[in-house]
């Protein structure tokens, strides 16, 4: 195994003629040390397929190859999409058959386009499309057990936050809904080429069921929107627009054991499921519908 180190990575993009651009937030790592960490933290097993956002050069690529029996790697940018697989085939052959590379935007692929079911997600995420991505691919890959993603560390401290914490907000309360999630470590920016002009961080996530409701995560996630998009007002005004009106607000608050003079950074994914239990469709509570509603 032959890892890319800063000669390396400069001279393939040269190469390639390939100059890093903010708008698909290309930020190569350079250093092996930190390929490696970002592997052994996300605690993947030799049974694992991998899911990549964002491959690059292939940096991460050939450092996770190695340790599961797949590597999917989703990759935008057409140039470094062909070149991948020759960068692998060229620096570790003995791995290069389990390398599946995806021309495609990951705000757009499920498991169709992959043509498999991912149970781990390994990525240094482009940090303009962090948490758009984190969500959706939770969202349509239920065979993702557990992921280790690099963001921006600002976007890590929020994805982390705890109830209660003034960075708590909707990525908090969504990445919630689908994972056990938690800051694993910094990274500094001496790492990347270009080098960053903002700190980075590492988030550990591990699927957990979402809360027992009757609510769908649609019906759930619109409170959190509303809840959070006046962030400074109480729940009973911040939810009035929908619910209909404040009044009707307060009595899904009150509904749900909420305090309709708390705000949405006080509360937990499980009360907000509690909350949009009272504003579900009707039919939803009809005798003899029991259990979760489909997602």
């Amino acid at each position: 195994m032959s890892l890319l180190g800063p000669v390396e990575v400069r001279s393939l993009a040269e190469r390639l003629n390939i100059r890093p651009t903010k708008k698909l937030g290309q930020n190569f790592v350079i250093d092996g040390g930190t390929v490696r960490r970002i592997v052994r933290l996300s605690g993947v097993a030799p049974h694992d397929v991998a899911i990549e956002v964002g491959p690059g050069l292939g940096s991460l690529t050939l450092a996770l190859l190695p340790e599961v029996a797949e590597v999917v790697a989703v990759e935008i940018d057409p140039v470094l999409a062909e070149q991948l697989p020759l960068t692998v085939a060229e620096r570790a052959p003995e791995v290069a058959d389990r390398l599946t590379v995806v021309h495609a935007d990951a705000l757009k692929v499920g498991p169709a386009e992959l043509g498999t079911e991912p149970t781990a997600l390994v990525a240094n995420l482009p940090y303009n499309v962090s948490v758009p991505v984190v969500l959706h691919l939770l969202e349509v890959l239920p065979s993702l057990r557990r992921g280790l993603v690099m963001v921006q560390s600002e976007v890590a401290d929020r994805l982390a936050a705890a109830p209660g914490s003034r960075i708590y907000g909707v990525p908090s309360v969504k990445a919630a809904w689908y994972a056990d999630v938690r800051r694993a470590g910094p990274v500094g920016r001496n790492v990347f080429w270009p080098a960053p002009n903002v700190d980075s961080g590492l988030v550990s996530l591990v699927r957990r069921e979402p809360p027992a409701t009757t609510a769908t995560r649609e019906e759930v996630f619109a409170a959190i929107d509303a809840a959070f998009a006046q962030r400074r007002k109480t729940l009973r005004a911040a939810l009035a627009s929908w619910a209909g009106t404040a009044a009707a607000a307060e009595k899904a608050l009150l509904g749900a054991g909420i305090d309709p003079s708390a705000r949405g950074e006080q509360l937990r994914v499980e009360d907000f499921a509690r909350i949009a239990e009272q504003r579900a469709p009707a039919a939803a509570h009809q005798p003899g519908q029991t259990g979760r509603r489909p997602r």
